[in-house]
C-alpha cells in the first residue's frame, strides 16, 4: 500500500468537517460530496507550503463553492413539486442527537435565511471559526458579519426545542407512533401527538406525498385513521429504527411500497413535527440501508 502524502493526509483530516459544513450549508448529501471533491481538486493545485492555515483555507474555499451552488439551488427549490426537506443522513448509532447540535428541524430554520447568513452563523456558531475568519470568507466587514450571524442565531433559537430529547425517550416515543400509526391506534396517536403538530411530507414529484403541511393534532389524526382504513391489507414493513438529521425516526417500506424515513421533533414529551422523506433521490442512504438489513418491499 502506498503511503499517503502529506497533502493528502491534510485534506483527509479535514474531510469529515467539510461535508459536514458543506451538508448543513445545501441539505443534500450528494451535492455536498460534489462540494468536498471540488474543493480537493482545488486543493491540489495550490503548494500547502503556501498555506498557514489550512483548515481555514479549506473552509473558505467549501463555503464560497456552496454559496455558488445555492444560487441555482435557490430557482430549483422554487420549481420544486411540493414540500422541500433536507436529504436525510443517519446519525452514528452512539450518538444520539446530532453532532453538531443541528438537527433537521433547526436546519429548516436556516432555510429561512438568506445564504449569507447562513454561511456566518454555520462558520461561526456551529464550526467555531473566528469572526474575522468568517469576514474575509464572506467578503464583508466583521461588524456586517456580526449581524448576520445575530439574525441567524435569533431564527435559531426560536426552533430550538426548550429540552433536547434524550436518545432513550427519543427510541420509545418512535416506536411508540410506529405503532399506533401503522395500527390505527387513534388514542394512541393522539397521546403522543402535540396539539400543534406538522406533518411535512417530500415526495419531490416522484412518490406520492401531501405537497403542503398537515397542521394541527385533529388533521394529523384523520389523516392517519383514513390512510388505514384505505390500505388496513397491506402493512408497513419497518427497515430500521434511526436517528435521521439528530431526530429520533425510522426507516420504512410504507403501504404503497414506497421507501421513506420519519423523523419526529419531540417537545415535552409530544410530537410536534413530522418529517417524513419519500423522494427516491434523497434516499440513496435508505436504500442502502434496507440493503444492508435485507429488508425489500
Amino acid at each position: 500500500m502506498m503511503p499517503t502524502d502529506p497533502s493528502t493526509a491534510t485534506f483527509e483530516q479535514h474531510r469529515p468537517r467539510l461535508l459536514r459544513l458543506a451538508y448543513r450549508m445545501l441539505g443534500s448529501a450528494s451535492e455536498a460530496d460534489d462540494i468536498v471533491q471540488e474543493a480537493w481538486l482545488r486543493w491540489r493545485r495550490v503548494d500547502p507550503g503556501d498555506i498557514e492555515q489550512p483548515a481555514a483555507w479549506l473552509a473558505r474555499a467549501v463555503t464560497r463553492l456552496c454559496l455558488d451552488t445555492l444560487k441555482s439551488a435557490r430557482a430549483r427549490r422554487e420549481a420544486y413539486v411540493g414540500n422541500w426537506l433536507p436529504e436525510p443522513i443517519f446519525e452514528p448509532e452512539d450518538s444520539g442527537p446530532a453532532l453538531d447540535d443541528l438537527t433537521l428541524s433547526l436546519m429548516m430554520a436556516l432555510e429561512r435565511l438568506s445564504p449569507l447568513e447562513r454561511a456566518a452563523f454555520l462558520l461561526h456558531d456551529v464550526f467555531g471559526t473566528p469572526l474575522t475568519e468568517v469576514a474575509v470568507t464572506l467578503g464583508r466587514d466583521a461588524a456586517a458579519v456580526r449581524q448576520m450571524a445575530a439574525r441567524a442565531r435569533r431564527h435559531v433559537r426560536d426552533a430550538r426545542p426548550r429540552y433536547p430529547v434524550t436518545r432513550d425517550e427519543g427510541d420509545r416515543i418512535a416506536r411508540a407512533f410506529y405503532a399506533a400509526s401503522n395500527q390505527g391506534d387513534l388514542a394512541g396517536l393522539r397521546s403522543l401527538l402535540a396539539d400543534a403538530v406538522v406533518l411535512t411530507a417530500d415526495g419531490g414529484g416522484k412518490s406520492t406525498a401531501w405537497r403542503r403541511p398537515i397542521v394541527g393534532l385533529d388533521h394529523v389524526v384523520r389523516l392517519f385513521e383514513g390512510l388505514h382504513r384505505k390500505l388496513t391489507h397491506e402493512p408497513s414493513v419497518l427497515v430500521d429504527w434511526a436517528w435521521i438529521d439528530g431526530l429520533p425516526g425510522y426507516v420504512s417500506y410504507e403501504r404503497d411500497g414506497a421507501l421513506q424515513t420519519t423523523a419526529l421533533e419531540i417537545e415535552d414529551g409530544r410530537i410536534l413535527s413530522i418529517f417524513i422523506t419519500r423522494n427516491p433521490d434523497k434516499l440513496i442512504a435508505a436504500t442502502g440501508l434496507a440493503a444492508s438489513r435485507s429488508v425489500f418491499h
